[in-house]
């Protein structure tokens, strides 16, 4: 017999401003061979509404995974991960920093607030698209996810 957590669709947050990188992991994503359902928000301080269920927020399910963008308006990547990594309910959800900064001190201050991985947006939507994809076949379906 099948558990049903093995049936859940993957929750996925993407705390991304530019509605066209967006836009384009939700297309990549909704191909995905596993099934997810993605949430997407365009700030920091919104990002950390949605994690502690304020507002709106309230009956949002947690996410399996964060997909991350550094440079963002209000509360930038940098914070939201700070804040995501010390608090005990949500510091074991994964965090994927996906972003277009490619500066060394950047990759530093994301493994030091405890980043799961750091990638680098590419600019060729193709190669875009298989950085999605190898997102997808590493963190959604050979990673064991924690369920809480």
């Amino acid at each position: 017999m099948i558990s049903s957590e093995l049936l859940r669709p993957i929750e996925i947050l993407l705390i991304e401003d530019y509605p066209s990188d967006a836009n384009l992991t939700i297309k990549r994503l909704k191909t995905a061979k596993v099934i997810n359902n993605l949430h997407w928000v365009e700030d920091g301080e919104t990002a950390m509404k949605f994690l502690r269920h304020q507002d709106e927020y309230a009956d949002v399910p947690r996410p399996d995974l964060i997909l991350l963008d550094l440079n963002l308006p209000a509360m930038d990547g940098r914070e939201v991960l700070g804040e995501i990594k010390l608090d005990p309910q949500l510091k074991r959800i994964p965090v994927v920093i996906l972003t277009t900064s490619a500066d060394e001190r950047d990759v530093l201050i994301a493994y030091n607030l405890n980043a799961n991985c750091y990638i680098t947006k590419p600019v060729d939507i193709q190669q875009f698209f298989d950085v999605i994809g190898a997102i997808e076949d590493f963190w959604l379906a050979a990673v064991k996810l924690p369920l809480d």
